[in-house]
């Protein structure tokens, strides 16, 4: 049972900076538990988002991030935390945790979703379905010298990254999406994925500042790969990325990424986070072709309504003939019609 000093409350505006003072210091929590995604989110994709906070003698002692996707082609989820890699409550003390679990299950119940789901990098203790052969991620930490971390790469990754160098290109950070956004778009019709709504990046940007970037990889004045990237305490995690067809003939990719970690460690950023990949694709072997080795991640559920564990990934067979459809789609059309769709992923 939950302590009865324990009150439960809904995140606000007025609560935002108390929230993120506790994310800020709380070890387990990541960027994806930061307020700001309420505001990102429900601007973006109007989804109705419930960031709980669990608070003893008016201090905040736990929080959980809680957004209420819905969608018909989909289901009806809530997810922590949605369009996140990492998610679930944090607190610091067991009664809080207790508290957050309880009041999300009750909340999920009142909602009438099919379920209740928690995206770990660690298992928790609820004794709930749990998929742990789906995704792992890929955190390394980086040395503070930038030459040590390049010679800590694989050769044939080092080759490349020179590669691109005695080429000419080059990399800018850039406040907006404009070179972004085209290149991002190009690689998710590419990978048969539907694009996200400019706006979305737009609001990340804005409600995250400086902890938010784009940066740019082009020959000349020819952009051929971009990359939007989280920094968070002494992490950062470059989420969003894409790579035109030319670039990827002049190892643009892989330019890009040392970029971000050569420009990262002179900020002096101490662990580079590669972020998740679904087991036995090509973006899975890529980071391992790097030196990154995986870390098992934790999908959760709460089945409601319910008798089995979802799969609204891309591996879903279900799923493959709309991914092939969507690769052959004219570019416009992808852009026009992914925003309708990836709404609905969380």
């Amino acid at each position: 049972m939950a302590a009865p000093d324990v009150r439960v409350t809904r995140l606000d505006d007025a609560s935002s900076a108390p929230w993120d003072r506790f994310v800020e210091a709380a070890p387990d929590a990541t960027f994806f538990h930061r307020a700001g995604w309420r505001t990102v989110i429900e601007r973006s994709f109007g989804h109705a988002c419930h960031f709980l906070q669990a608070e003893r003698a008016g201090r905040i002692t736990g929080v959980l991030p809680l957004v209420h996707v819905t969608s018909r082609l989909f289901g009806n989820r809530l997810i922590s935390s949605a369009y996140g890699v990492y998610g679930g409550p944090v607190a610091s003390d067991d009664a809080s945790l207790e508290a957050l679990n309880r009041t999300a299950e009750q909340l999920a119940d009142d909602l009438e979703v099919g379920y209740l789901e928690y995206r770990l990098r660690r298992p928790s203790s609820r004794p709930w379905a749990s998929n742990s052969t789906l995704y792992a991620t890929f955190r390394r930490p980086l040395a503070p010298d930038p030459d040590a971390n390049l010679r800590a790469l694989p050769r044939k990754r080092r080759a490349m990254i020179r590669k691109a160098l005695s080429s000419g290109l080059a990399s800018v950070i850039e406040r907006g999406i404009a070179r972004f956004y085209p290149i991002y778009a190009q690689s998710a019709r590419r990978h048969g994925t539907p694009v996200y709504p400019a706006a979305y990046f737009r609001a990340l940007l804005e409600v995250f500042g400086p902890d938010c970037e784009s940066l740019t990889v082009a020959a000349g004045r020819q952009p051929l790969a971009s990359v939007l990237t989280f920094h968070f305490r002494d992490e950062v995690l470059p989420y969003y990325g894409g790579v035109v067809e030319q670039g990827r003939r002049r190892a643009a990719g892989d330019f890009m990424y040392w970029e971000v970690m050569r420009r990262a460690c002179e900020r002096g950023v101490r662990l580079f986070d590669f972020g998740r990949s679904k087991l036995g694709t090509g973006a899975y072997a890529y980071k391992r072709i790097w030196g990154f080795e995986p870390e098992t991640l934790h999908h959760e559920y709460l089945l409601l309504r319910t008798s089995r564990i979802p799969e609204v990934h891309p591996l879903n067979r279900k799923y493959a003939p709309l991914s092939a459809c969507w690769r052959r789609l004219p570019l416009f059309a992808a852009n026009a019609l992914g925003p309708l769709v990836s709404r609905g992923l969380g």
